[in-house]
């Protein structure tokens, strides 16, 4: 059984919201059972049950908030060496476009990395201006259908990785699956919208 964490902070509740569609896509993988955990109820154990772990968090200055830090740097420091090679993701909202979610992301994903979690962004767009390079990021509440689907598709493609590469799940592999993928050229332009 592919196992999936989504571990989340969101004082707002909008991040709360993003994680519930990170858990959607991640269920659209056979065979694969989704923990969602807020930072105030989640535990180290939580972490090193799952295979493969999405951390979502408000942005904070530019950079994770202090809870979802205080996790990492209190509740997981004697869980170094059991979490080692886990896959993970991350996500994030601010308060409006431009307001640094991609940085807190990555701020997400360099926390990761040292705990030696594999980490990964997505090529797809999930829409003709959304992609997902460092993490689904949202302005606010997840109210667009494109950013709605950037969180499915971070969802999904965690529990592809998961169950390709610790359950050598082969028919997982996004090139196999005969699923649309989105891409830059995908999106034609309408020339008579353009001001």
């Amino acid at each position: 059984m592919n196992q999936i964490l989504v571990l989340y902070d969101s004082r707002s509740g909008n991040v709360a919201k993003m994680a519930a569609l990170v858990a959607e896509g991640a269920l659209q993988v056979p065979e694969t059972e989704v923990r969602v955990r807020h930072v105030d109820e989640a535990t180290a154990e939580d972490v090193v049950w799952c295979d493969g772990l999405a951390v979502g968090s408000p942005t904070n200055m530019g950079i994770l908030s202090w809870k979802m830090k205080r996790f990492w740097d209190e509740t997981m420091a004697d869980k170094w060496l059991e979490v080692d090679g886990k896959i993970a993701c991350a996500f994030s909202s601010a308060g409006g476009w431009g307001g640094g979610m991609e940085m807190a992301c990555q701020s997400i994903l360099t926390v990761l990395m040292n705990f030696g979690f594999l980490v990964f962004g997505v090529t797809d767009y999930s829409g003709r201006k959304m992609t997902l390079h460092y993490g689904a990021v949202a302005s606010k509440e997840p109210r667009e259908e494109e950013t709605q689907e950037a969180c499915r598709i971070l969802g999904r493609r965690l529990a592809e990785w998961t169950a390709l590469y610790v359950h050598g799940r082969k028919d997982q592999h996004p090139l196999t699956k005969g699923v649309k993928r989105l891409c830059p050229g995908d999106f034609v332009e309408d020339k008579t919208q353009e001001a």
